[in-house]
């Protein structure tokens, strides 16, 4: 027989259950920071995370994928914070009302690497575009995430814009890996591949592969921090997703951002675009 106490008990349970771990973290000091494998595998947020921490007292914790993957994240509200670098898909993410507060935080672009023989000669083309015609012309292997990420959106793009339908040939491969697994398999299988500049540097001393082509404008490659909108999601945490975004806008993040990479790599791997 249950006591008021024990059917109090219950009911405070289920209340719980029903909101689910997204509602009990928002009244925490923990975020979940869904964000691409570019900001993480170059070090970038060990460099900046812990700062934020310590300034604020909340705790990141970082789920790092491909930005079509975070925004899925987003959707379902398993995230309160994303750092993304797919613009169209972005746009729509904010216009669904999925996401709030859109802010530029940075930006790089992306390079085609390959095999210093390479093949297909793209090294003295000057477009994207025209060099993965060649890629396609001449049969080389290229490698492609394959991951609906922000740098897989770009290079559909410029397949498709160059008039080429790569996926059922097989001299291109996807791995559906993140960008730093996928310049491995290039590496190992000597292909081609499309990488953001921050992950081909973090590697260049590790591969064999070489930078082929760069420079183009329609590789510009630009990252922005959204907040997950807490009128669809009041589970998420919304004062901690804020504080993390007026954390990468604010002028001494944009500092640390715009000096990241020098004195390792030799040059800088992003570009801040918050004061712009």
């Amino acid at each position: 027989m249950f006591t008021r106490r024990s059917i109090a008990v219950l009911l405070i349970g289920f209340i719980f259950a029903c909101m689910g771990w997204a509602g009990l973290r928002a009244a925490g000091k923990d975020i979940i920071l869904a964000t691409t494998t570019s900001t993480q595998d170059t070090g970038l947020l060990d460099e900046l995370v812990p700062v934020f921490e310590k300034k604020t007292g909340f705790r990141v914790k970082t789920i790092a994928v491909g930005s079509g993957m975070a925004m899925a994240m987003g959707e379902r509200g398993e995230a309160d914070v994303l750092l993304v670098h797919s613009p169209d898909a972005e746009e729509r993410f904010v216009k669904s009302g999925f996401g709030v507060n859109r802010l530029p935080v940075m930006h790089n672009d992306f390079v085609i690497i390959g095999p210093a023989n390479d093949p297909a000669g793209i090294r003295s083309v000057k477009k994207a575009g025209e060099a993965f015609r060649k890629i396609a012309e001449s049969k080389s292997l290229f490698i492609s995430r394959g991951d609906k990420s922000g740098t897989h959106v770009k290079e559909l793009k410029l397949w498709k814009e160059a008039g080429i339908h790569p996926e059922k040939q097989t001299w291109y491969q996807q791995t559906g890996l993140g960008m730093g697994q996928t310049i491995a398999v290039a590496n190992e299988k000597y292909g081609y591949t499309i990488s953001d500049r921050a992950s081909y540097l973090s590697l260049k001393g590790k591969i064999d592969l070489v930078l082929l082509l760069e420079g183009d404008r329609s590789l510009l490659n630009k990252y922005h921090v959204i907040q997950v909108n807490p009128k669809k999601f009041p589970g998420v945490n919304a004062p901690g997703a804020k504080a993390f975004s007026n954390f990468l806008v604010a002028p001494l993040t944009q500092k640390m951002i715009e000096s990241f990479g020098a004195k390792q790599y030799g040059e800088v791997l992003f570009f801040p675009d918050a004061r712009k």
